[in-house]
């Protein structure tokens, strides 16, 4: 490949990538054509990408960005994988097409996530953890359960000297019928 053609290729890899913060390296080996074009389809449809691409190349394209960790001592092939709403998302939905028996070879093999490389079993750890949307709702939770016990008690503080009205009201009003 002349060195035009690698800068194009180079050039047109990092505009994918450009703007990614983190990405997950799979490995697909032994997937026939018919299964590859199904699991892209599959991935697209989530709103992840699939990029299969030398490891020069993409050492190449991503130089000088947050992804350059993920490409430092690679050796065979990898694919790329990025998109959906948080890499814990993307993570969840590679680990579940790892456990598909239609394909046999699919395999996570590493991440790059906040500019830091991390292995294979550190990527499939990250499907553990809660996604973006899940925070979000337990952040919210919370705040929206201090503002109920919050007010809460302002509701009981105040049924508490509505009461203590009323009995001083029903005393005088007693009161004043025995005189």
């Amino acid at each position: 490949m002349s060195k035009f053609v690698k800068q194009l290729i180079t050039d047109t890899v990092a505009q994918r990538l450009d703007g990614v913060q983190y990405l997950i390296l799979v490995g697909l080996t032994g997937i026939d054509a018919n299964k590859n074009k199904n699991l892209r389809a599959n991935l697209a449809s989530k709103g992840i990408n699939l990029m299969v691409i030398k490891n020069s190349l993409a050492r190449r394209a991503t130089e000088g960005t947050p992804l350059a960790a993920a490409f430092q001592n690679l050796t065979g092939s990898y694919a790329l994988c990025w998109g959906s709403s948080d890499i814990v998302s993307l993570a969840k939905e590679l680990v579940k097409l790892t456990k598909d028996k239609n394909l046999q070879g699919f395999e996570i093999k590493g991440a790059v996530l906040d500019g830091e490389a991390l292995g294979a079993e550190q990527a499939v750890e990250v499907s553990k953890w809660p996604t973006r949307e899940e925070q979000i709702s337990m952040l919210l939770g919370q705040i929206i359960g201090i503002g109920a016990k919050l007010s809460g008690q302002f509701v009981a503080i105040g049924g508490a000297l509505a009461s203590q009205i009323v009995k001083l009201a029903e005393k005088d009003g007693n009161d004043a019928e025995s005189n």
